[in-house]
């Protein structure tokens, strides 16, 4: 039962700097160490390890242990879409010009959000998509036409979520962008797509993605996305 307490708690735990840090490290949907998330909270890997059981007490990370080590993830998605929202909350209160969202320009303009794409071109996506008659999203939800269905298991996304009966989506507000991008399992199987298909990269130590040549003919052949103009 959710109580005003529980809450609290909640709040209280993605109140502390150093555990958003950790949190916000692991929004990229990988598993990490200890000492991994103690580097990226500027803390001591001890330090770092109450902060994780708190969070795993609270059901906010889920840990599993290979070999000798111990690996943090992110509970869910919801997880992720409560530190998506905080960060809009955030940038609201603080910005003190117009542009909205991370200053990294790589950040902005693709980026992972749990398991899905996110900035610039996870929104130029989901635009396409509904221009397309594939999705219809509302304010309130979002779902997959039959046309869309068929197209986009054409693509062979079907397969990468196991059917087309389970390419669900649901749209998430963008940050950086301040309109949806796709999230649920139609946007988790356009990441991997993507990746699997060599259209995007990691960054290293960042949930920036660098969109590959390749990426960029792809987008615009299969979607008409094209690189956005030099700001």
């Amino acid at each position: 039962m959710v109580t005003t307490v529980s809450v609290a708690q909640v709040g209280a735990l993605v109140g502390d700097p150093a555990r958003v840090a950790m949190l916000q490290a692991l929004m990229d949907g990988r598993a990490l160490t200890a000492s991994e998330l103690a580097q990226a909270a500027g803390i001591t890997r001890q330090t770092a390890s109450g902060h994780l059981a708190q969070l795993a007490a609270a059901s906010l990370v889920t840990v599993s242990k290979q070999g000798r080590h111990r690996y943090h993830r992110l509970a869910g998605p919801e997880v992720a879409r409560l530190l998506e929202s905080l960060m809009l909350l955030a940038s609201d209160a603080t910005a003190q010009r117009p542009r909205t969202g991370p200053r990294d320009a790589r950040l902005r303009l693709a980026r992972t959000c749990y398991d899905h794409m996110a900035g610039w071109l996870g929104v130029q996506l989901a635009d396409a998509l509904v221009a397309r008659n594939w999705v219809e999203i509302a304010e309130d939800g979002a779902l997959v036409t039959e046309a869309g269905l068929d197209r986009l298991a054409d693509l062979g996304l079907d397969a990468v979520v196991g059917g087309r009966a389970k390419l669900q989506c649901r749209p998430c507000l963008d940050w950086s962008e301040r309109r949806p991008h796709l999230a649920g399992r139609l946007g988790a199987a356009l990441c991997t797509h993507s990746l699997q298909r060599g259209w995007v990269r990691r960054q290293p130590g960042s949930r920036a993605l660098d969109v590959t040549p390749a990426g960029w003919r792809a987008f615009h052949d299969l979607f008409d996305i094209r690189p956005p103009a030099a700001s």
